[in-house]
């Protein structure tokens, strides 16, 4: 075989390889915030919040995402019809935090942790249950850290930080998670 069509295949190949392994990389990523919408939505199955956690009544319940938005279409497709306590949910995006007003579950994609604590200060007092995947995330004040172990995925809860936002988690959440408090640091 001539060396130019050496170089040829030998370059495809490598390509084929490489984007076999970017492909597979990028589906297991989607694989795991599709599991990681259903947490999500779960949260608002399981969770209480007070009244005045809603601008009224017949106001939506809001799951917001901060940062990027990692679930693609996932979360929206996953929370399509449903509600919680009679609040259609919808999904909001920010950019910022000072963005964040009416708005119970908000999912922090950020992972730099004096970022983290900044947030985390500006929604005490908001009755919002923050989740987020960051290390560290339920220490730092979050109420909820989804993370993977083992190929699953876990939950940390940090039941002081919910019960400063006055928001009540079910018991039957509690018991699938990993309890954790507020490092004092």
């Amino acid at each position: 075989m001539p060396l130019l069509k050496k170089i040829v295949y030998s370059r495809l190949l490598f390509l084929l390889v490489f984007c076999h392994a970017f492909f597979a990389s990028a589906q297991i990523a989607t694989r795991e915030y599709q599991v990681k919408a259903v947490f999500v939505f779960n949260f608002s199955q399981f969770a209480e919040w007070p009244a005045q956690a809603f601008a009224n009544p017949e106001s939506p319940a809001v799951i917001g995402i901060l940062g990027k938005d990692p679930f693609g279409p996932y979360l929206a497709e996953t929370i399509v019809g449903e509600n919680l306590n009679k609040h259609p949910l919808v999904i909001q995006h920010f950019n910022d935090v000072d963005e964040v007003n009416n708005c119970q579950i908000l999912f922090i994609n950020i992972s730099d942790k004096n970022k983290l604590k900044a947030i985390l200060e500006k929604l005490k007092g908001k009755n919002i249950l923050s989740i987020s995947d960051a290390n560290g995330f339920a220490k730092l004040g979050g109420v909820a850290r989804l993370y993977t172990k083992d190929d699953k995925i876990n939950i940390q809860i940090n039941i002081e930080a919910a019960k400063e936002e006055n928001i009540i988690i079910s018991s039957k959440l509690l018991k699938l998670a990993e309890i954790v408090q507020t490092d004092k640091k």
